[in-house]
């Protein structure tokens, strides 16, 4: 089965910058869509962004756009996500998933709500503090 590895995490201050990576192992990109989730304790996971492999197109939460970037590099089989003037509340393990079919990829990549389709990376913790 294709896996995905989260990286890039770590401590960073606020107003700092942060590129996470998912790295697809061989074939990984030919799902349809990769997204972006995080979750901290005692929360359900949230949808950030996502990026679907067909056409490029993201689509990006409310309340991260304009901060989030998510890019994709086919040779090298990672999808990014760039974040920028982060926030202590961003503090959170990121996770990326990812989808094949169509509905899984207009519930999670349009709607970025969780699907029992996705497959999960096993995360990378990010935590914003001084």
């Amino acid at each position: 089965q294709v896996q995905f590895v989260e990286s890039g995490g770590g401590l960073v201050q606020p107003g700092g910058s942060l590129r996470l990576s998912c790295a697809a192992s061989e074939f990984g990109l030919q799902y349809n869509a990769i997204g972006w989730f995080r979750q901290t304790f005692g929360k359900e996971r949230e949808g950030l962004g996502c990026i679907n492999n067909n056409n490029g197109q993201t689509y990006y939460a409310d309340s991260v756009t304009g901060r989030f970037t998510i890019s994709s590099d086919n040779v090298k089989n990672t999808v990014y996500l760039q974040i920028d003037s982060l926030k202590p509340e961003d503090t959170a393990v990121y996770y990326c998933g990812a989808v094949h079919d169509g509905l899984s990829v207009q519930a999670m990549c349009v709607e970025l709500r969780m699907v029992s389709t996705i497959v999960w990376g096993k995360g990378t913790p990010v935590i914003v503090g001084s």
